[in-house]
C-alpha cells in the first residue's frame, strides 16, 4: 500500500491469539472515540452470506499506545484485536494441509517461502486480517470527519443480480444500504441478492460481486501528477487491490467511457459565479492523479472466494496425485461484509493524502492549513497570461 505519511502495519494470523495494528503518523490532539472504532468492527462482522466464524468473534480494539486522555499523542497508535476462535486451536495438533485450493494463496505462498505445509500461507492471507485494517481505517475516518469528509459504501451487484442507484443521493445510498443484510441501496434488489446467496449456499458454492465506495467533500488538490506513485487513483487502486479477493478497480465511469468519443467522455468545466464546477463526475473525482473536489467514486470487483464446500480439482503435494480440495471454513458471500473494509481502506489513503498536502504534527497546526487550501475558483487561480520559457536550449 503506497502511503507517504500514515504508515500502517498489521500482524497476526487467522487463528492466532490476536491481530496487532500499528498506525504511525497520526497528528497529536485528535480526539479518539474507541466506541466508534468498535462500531466499525461490528459492521464488518454483519452481512448475509457470512460464515460461522462471525458468530464466534466479538471484535473490539484494545488501544495500547499513542493515546493519552482520549487524544492522540503523535506517537504510533497501537491496537490489539483478540481472536476468540484461538481457544479452539491453542495447543492443538493441526492436521497437515497439502492440497492447495485453486484461486487461493496456498500454492503461490509455498513456492515463494518454501513452506512444508500450506497453513502458514492461508493463515496470514486470510481475510481475518481485514479486522485490523478496519480498526485503523476507523481512526482515519475520525480524522477526516474533523474536516467534513464523509465516507460510505454499498453493494451494486452480487452474482448476476445488479442494481443501478441512478440519481439517488450518495448519503441516501449509504443509509439505505445499512438497512438490509446485503448492503444494497435498493430494497427490491436486496431481496433478489439475498435469494441468490441462499441459492449459492444450497449449491455449496460461493458468490462475488461489485461494491462502490465513495468519499464526499474531499478537498481538491490531493495527490499529484509529478510521480507515478503519488497519483491518487494509483494509491487508492493499489490499496483496494491489496484487500483479499478484490480483482478489479475503476474510478467513476472508467469502463463505460471507453465506448465513448473523447468529447462525451470527460467532465465539462462551467462557471457558477466565481466557482469552476463540473456538472458531471465521469472521472470519479480524480483528474491527472489529483482530487478535483467532486465525490471520489471507486467501483471494485470482488471475486467469489476460493474456499467452496463443493470440492474443486487440485493436486496433493504430499502424494503427488490429483485429488479434490479439502474444505476450510469460510463465507459463502463476503461482499456485504467488504463494504466497511473498503471504506476503511479509502479512509486510510485519503487521510494520508490530506496529511501529505498540509503537513503539521498536531491538529492545532493542521486545522488552519486545511481551511486555507486552494479551491477551484477564479480568485484562487490567477493566471499571468503571457508567454513562458520552460527550458533552455
Amino acid at each position: 500500500m503506497i502511503t507517504n505519511r500514515l504508515r500502517l502495519l498489521t500482524a497476526g494470523e487467522s487463528h492466532g491469539s490476536e491481530l496487532a495494528v500499528i498506525l504511525d503518523g497520526l497528528p497529536a490532539g485528535l480526539p479518539l472515540d474507541a466506541a466508534a472504532v468498535d462500531a466499525q468492527l461490528a459492521r464488518r462482522q454483519r452481512g448475509y452470506g457470512a460464515g460461522p466464524r462471525m458468530k464466534i468473534e466479538q471484535d473490539q480494539a484494545l488501544i495500547t499506545g499513542g493515546v493519552l486522555g482520549g487524544l492522540t499523542t503523535g506517537a504510533p497508535l497501537a491496537m490489539r484485536i483478540i481472536n476468540r476462535d484461538h481457544e479452539k486451536w491453542r495447543g492443538r495438533a493441526i492436521e497437515p494441509l497439502t492440497t492447495p485450493r485453486p484461486g487461493h494463496v496456498d500454492l503461490t505462498a509455498a513456492i515463494k517461502y518454501g513452506y512444508r505445509d500450506l497453513r502458514p500461507g492461508l493463515e496470514r492471507a486470510s481475510a481475518r486480517e481485514t479486522a485490523a485494517r478496519v480498526a485503523a481505517g476507523a481512526v482515519c475516518r475520525q480524522f477526516l470527519e474533523t474536516f467534513g469528509v464523509r465516507i460510505g459504501g454499498y453493494v451494486t451487484r452480487i452474482g448476476d443480480v445488479e442494481t443501478d442507484p441512478g440519481d439517488l443521493p450518495f448519503e441516501q445510498r449509504f443509509a439505505q444500504a445499512e438497512e438490509n443484510e446485503v448492503r444494497c441501496p435498493d430494497p427490491a434488489t436486496a431481496e433478489r441478492m439475498s435469494a441468490a446467496i441462499r441459492a449459492a449456499m444450497e449449491n455449496r458454492d460461493t458468490l462475488g460481486g461489485i461494491l462502490e465506495t465513495v468519499a464526499l467533500d474531499l478537498p481538491p488538490g490531493l495527490g499529484s501528477h509529478v510521480q507515478w506513485d503519488r497519483r491518487l487513483e494509483a494509491r487508492i487502486g493499489g490499496a483496494f487491490l491489496s484487500v483479499q479477493a478484490m480483482k478489479g478497480v475503476e474510478f467513476g465511469d472508467a469502463f463505460a467511457t471507453t465506448g465513448l468519443p473523447g468529447t462525451h467522455a470527460h467532465d465539462a468545466l462551467r462557471l457558477e459565479g466565481r466557482r469552476i464546477i463540473r456538472p458531471t463526475n465521469r472521472a470519479g473525482g480524480i483528474e491527472g492523479g489529483i482530487s478535483n473536489g467532486k465525490p471520489i467514486v471507486v467501483r471494485t470487483a470482488m471475486k467469489p472466494i476460493a474456499t467452496t464446500l463443493t470440492p474443486q480439482e487440485t493436486v496433493d503435494l504430499a502424494s503427488g496425485e490429483e485429488t479434490p480440495t479439502k474444505y476450510e471454513r469460510s463465507d459463502f458471500c463476503p461482499v456485504p461484509r467488504a463494504v466497511p473494509i473498503l471504506e476503511a481502506v479509502l479512509a486510510h489513503i485519503l487521510a494520508d493524502a490530506l496529511l501529505e498536502k498540509v503537513g503539521g504534527d498536531s491538529m492545532e497546526e493542521i486545522g488552519p492549513r486545511v481551511a486555507a487550501l486552494r479551491q477551484a475558483t477564479l480568485d484562487d487561480l490567477p493566471m499571468e497570461g503571457h508567454p513562458q520559457t520552460f527550458w533552455n536550449e
